[in-house]
């Protein structure tokens, strides 16, 4: 092991870079749907030791021009950790090119910018926590405490900056498994990453030769508390989920109904009857018999995008979904939306919105929701006018793209406790799910369309980030994806009923309680940045200890190199007294 750090810490140039890639790739494996979280161990271990090599300056070529006026050791921890999370990236991320392939002969030539731009950009994050870790480093297993505190604020910012996209965080290593996730229920997301860091980046102290001088007696300190930290854990969630089981809400039968419908080219305007009319022969056929109906269905759901028209514009449309409808049943459906008022969005197109509508019986549309957090190039264009010039448009077929909703609100469906609607992404963002104005929901609502993406590993990575959400909030989770997964999930986060990626057909079930709120949920912000407040606080104490330390012992030597220049210049004297004297 000593030899292996000493190999990673010393490595230089290309050398270096490379096994930053490797090991960042790694971590992907962490994450869904492999979940296989001891794999996080080699990147987060690799990257302590990456940075330790940071304390090593070299000289800069003549010639060379530096670019940021760092410290080198700055510069070098910057450089590791880019190539570092590129890596990571790049292993996590590459699904994204299957949106380019729906069209390929217009948005093939664009590939590299999702597949590869993305996770170039996303790298700077790493890069970032790896220079503020750095900032803070110290010998030994203080130093675990200053990359924990310098990645997860990266991270936190990776979630924040240009509308965030907080996509595969670290934390989701824990948040994967369900037992894990339960801490999920008191500090998050972003405290289950500071927890990740920490435990999963001990192995590094193993690069010390009192470590491994001392590794056959016992465990070092800080593997043991890792080891024990992460048992607790695991105590903590199996009793959770060793709780009540939440009894389904009275009365209430959903039906989710997935259409398995590929983004290609039959999803056009010129196809709407022959879509309408295969929701509505799936939607009526039960899940569990050949009997045609919906009269014991009280709420029917459909994925986001459900249509390649605008519904609300299209009467014939409503008057059939409503003469379907039984007179206590309601659909739920994802669909665009134009502004009835035909007003004008600041570039002087009419605005269109991504929404979820609620139908009852006879085609009357009783409330809508607007997507607040939209997609960067999938629904609208960022810096529109420097990418127009470049020839690309968001994928959406709608002219400008779609506009933001105004805020997050429930949505009011007949028969269901008042929900917090989530469409697409917006189930990613951990402590932004519920309005902060309204009332507690009772459920949450995602509707979904990852047909863009295929059977590759995206849908499983959001269904995972999406059924997280349900342990943090303490509230039941209903997911209608349009080529999976959908499912009925409680509020502990156990998949009660599913429908597999790739799959045709519709979901029966009840809707699960929710529970009282958890700790995350009443306190989203304070829960998750104490754990990081904590990281930080030792971080520091241990770099003003290491401060001192050091402070004390240059007082020791220049107390003693005094002492030596004393005494020598003492017997100098005398030598010199004594030649005068002869």
């Amino acid at each position: 092991m000593l030899a292996l750090a000493a190999s990673i810490i010393l490595a230089s140039g290309w050398r270096r870079r490379m096994i930053a890639l490797a090991a960042g790739a790694t971590g992907a494996l962490a994450m869904a749907p492999f979940n296989f979280f001891p794999a996080l161990a080699i990147p987060m271990t690799v990257a302590v030791w990456l940075i330790d090599g940071c304390a090593e300056t070299r000289q800069v070529p003549a010639g060379r021009r530096v670019r940021l006026n760092l410290p080198p050791a700055l510069r070098r921890a910057f450089g590791a950790g880019w190539w570092w999370g590129f890596g990571y990236f790049l292993a996590g991320l590459w699904w994204l090119g299957a949106a380019f392939l729906v069209e390929a002969d217009e948005f093939a030539w664009a590939l590299p910018l999702g597949v590869v731009g993305l996770p170039a950009a996303l790298a700077i994050f790493p890069g970032l926590g790896f220079m503020l870790a750095r900032l803070l480093w110290t010998p030994g297993a203080g130093r675990l405490f200053a990359f924990a505190a310098g990645l997860s604020f990266a991270e936190w910012l990776r979630g924040r900056v240009l509308t965030g996209f907080p996509w595969n965080t670290f934390g989701m290593a824990l948040g994967g498994n369900l037992v894990t996730a339960q801490l999920a229920s008191i500090i998050g997301l972003y405290g289950l990453t500071v927890v990740a860091i920490l435990i999963f980046s001990a192995p590094a102290v193993l690069s010390e030769k009192s470590a491994m001088q001392g590794a056959s007696r016992r465990l070092p300190p800080a593997i043991a508390a890792s080891v024990l930290a992460f048992a607790g854990i695991c105590v903590f969630g199996a009793l959770r989920l060793a709780g009540t089981t939440p009894e389904p809400v009275a009365g209430v039968k959903l039906r989710i109904m997935q259409p398995n419908l590929a983004q290609d080219a039959k999803f056009r305007p010129d196809n709407k009857a022959r879509i309408l009319a295969r929701y509505l022969t799936l939607s009526a056929r039960g899940a569990n018999s050949d009997r045609l109906g919906l009269d014991d269905v009280t709420v029917l759901i459909w994925p986001e995008s459900a249509f390649p028209f605008i519904l609300s514009r299209d009467a014939r449309a409503l008057a059939e979904i409503g003469a379907v409808l039984p007179q206590d049943t309601v659909l739920v459906t994802g669909a665009a939306r134009a502004d009835d008022e035909a007003r004008r969005s600041a570039s002087g197109r009419a605005r269109y919105f991504n929404a979820i509508q609620v139908i009852a019986s006879g085609g009357h549309i009783l409330d809508s929701y607007d997507k607040v957090h939209l997609v960067p190039f999938g629904e609208y264009l960022p810096f529109e006018t420097i990418f127009d010039r470049l020839g690309l448009r968001q994928f959406v077929h709608i002219p400008g793209g779609f506009e933001a909703g105004s805020k997050r609100r429930l949505l009011v469906v007949p028969g269901l406790p008042a929900l917090a609607p989530l469409i697409c992404y917006e189930a990613i963002f951990p402590g932004e799910v519920v309005p902060s104005e309204a009332p507690r929901p009772g459920l949450l609502l995602n509707v979904t369309n990852d047909g863009w993406f295929g059977t590759t590993t995206g849908p499983y990575q959001h269904f995972a980030q999406a059924r997280l959400r349900t342990i943090e909030e303490g509230l039941p989770l209903i997911r209608a994806a349009n080529t999976g997964i959908s499912a009925i999930v409680d509020p502990y986060g156990r998949v009660l009923a599913e429908l597999s990626l790739g799959d045709e057909g519709v979901l029966d079930g009840g809707l699960p309680q929710a529970i009282a709120a958890p700790v995350f949920a009443r306190f989203p912000l304070a829960s998750a940045f104490s754990v990081w407040i904590a990281a930080l606080a030792m971080a520091v104490s241990r770099r003003i200890y290491s401060l001192r330390k050091i402070t004390s012992m240059f007082r020791i030597l220049t107390f003693q190199t005094m002492l030596l220049y004393r005494h020598v210049s003492a017997r100098t004297q005398r030598t010199r007294r004594r030649s005068c004297q002869r």
